[in-house]
């Protein structure tokens, strides 16, 4: 099962690029995707597909690093599905709810810019080593060192973070297996009954999540890890595929602008 934040190995173009490179274009997406209009959004789309494909990442692979954000897209349709004013469509009474077509449309919108960060998000972790990924965010913030930011430090969070995704999401469908070989139901029964077999499955993932946390320090203080400036066994170097990226990318960049002022 693919899970967002994991690593596919490969060999294609994309998985050879700079990952300081994937990580910038990454922060470029998401802006313009923040201030996508109905066509730039289009041309991201397109442009993300055009990505995916070089990097060999099926729509299968694709639909299953959207699957544990599924929930928080639905309630982002719904909250602007029930929450945007218009004309009406459909009227929910008693209650004091309608469906506009201003709704509908603003739901459809949103909703498509959120799956577009995280597949974003997903093709940069699916395509990108950890290491590199660490080595990558801290080269983009060793300039901030001089003015006492800790670049390693936070580099080194973050890709903790990142690595904890999959890790937990793997830990949910293990313990939720589990549980349901011992005779739990998670769809059976009332409200009351579901609540309690979900506050048993959290309370073990949350004892699990603090396990391996305490595994984690105990690995990083056995291999002698401390704060301090620190060498990489590999120094990353901007190619000629990195710079043809960035040509890229920026071609992307003035035709998003250019649909703007056409639009």
């Amino acid at each position: 099962m693919i899970i967002l934040g994991q690593y596919l190995e490969g060999d294609t173009l994309l998985h050879r690029l700079d990952p300081r490179v994937k990580i910038g274009a990454v922060m470029v997406l998401s802006i313009l995707i923040f201030a996508a209009t109905p066509a730039a959004i289009v041309l991201v789309s397109l442009f993300l597909a055009a990505v995916g494909r070089t990097a060999r990442l099926t729509l299968a692979r694709t639909a299953a690093a959207l699957r544990p954000v599924a929930i928080f897209m639905a309630l982002i349709f719904l909250m602007h599905l029930l929450g945007t004013e218009g004309t009406p469509l459909i009227s929910l009474s008693p209650l004091p709810l309608a469906i506009t077509r201003e709704g509908l449309s603003q739901a459809a919108f949103v909703t498509w810019q959120f799956s577009a960060l995280v597949i974003g998000a997903a093709v940069l972790t699916m395509t990108t080593l950890p290491s590199d990924l660490v080595s990558g965010i801290e080269r983009l913030l060793r300039p901030l060192t001089r003015v006492g930011v800790p670049a390693q430090e936070i580099a080194v969070m973050m890709a903790l973070a990142f690595r904890f995704v999959p890790i937990l999401l793997e830990e949910y469908n293990r313990l939720r297996i589990a549980q349901m070989a011992r005779g739990a139901d998670f769809t059976a029964g009332g409200l009351r009954l579901r609540w309690r077999v979900l506050a048993s499955l959290a309370i073990a993932l949350l004892l699990s999540a603090f396990r391996r946390v305490d595994e984690l320090i105990m690995a990083m203080e056995a291999r002698g890890y401390r704060r301090g400036p620190r060498t990489s066994l590999h120094e990353l170097k901007l190619t000629g595929r990195d710079a043809a990226a960035c040509a890229v990318l920026a071609a992307m960049v003035l035709t998003d602008f250019g649909l703007r002022i056409i639009a």
